[in-house]
């Protein structure tokens, strides 16, 4: 069964950091965008960051400022993103994503972690 499971959520002071993982399995993980997106309360889901299948390139959301990097590990099926400088405004639900890049385009969300940035 193709499941995308995100973990590394909690509470953190301003301007600490946080890492998150998404480990994926019933997928050819390979093949697939990895991205992180997010959801405050009242607002609409946002990317976060990407990463291509082979992980030579990834995009980042402008608010993004230097402070997050996207990466992925093939042979343990994961995607992390690690945190740095993290903002009140980062608190959200982070989503892990996953979009396959070549026929069929499958795609699928995790569950969501929570992010909580607070003193």
């Amino acid at each position: 069964q193709a499941q995308l499971v995100e973990s590394g959520g909690g509470l953190v002071q301003p301007g600490g950091s946080l890492r998150l993982s998404c480990a994926a399995a019933g997928i050819d993980f390979s093949f697939y965008v990895m991205g992180w997106y997010r959801q405050a309360p009242g607002k609409r889901r946002e990317m976060v960051a990407k990463i291509t299948p082979n992980g030579d390139s990834s995009n980042y959301a402008d608010f993004v400022e230097g402070r997050f990097t996207i990466s992925r590990d093939d042979a343990k099926n994961t995607v992390y993103l690690l945190m740095n400088v993290l903002k009140p405004e980062d608190t959200a639900v982070y989503y892990c994503y996953a979009q396959r890049s070549r026929y069929p385009f499958n795609n699928l969300w995790g569950q969501g972690a929570q992010v909580t940035v607070s003193s």
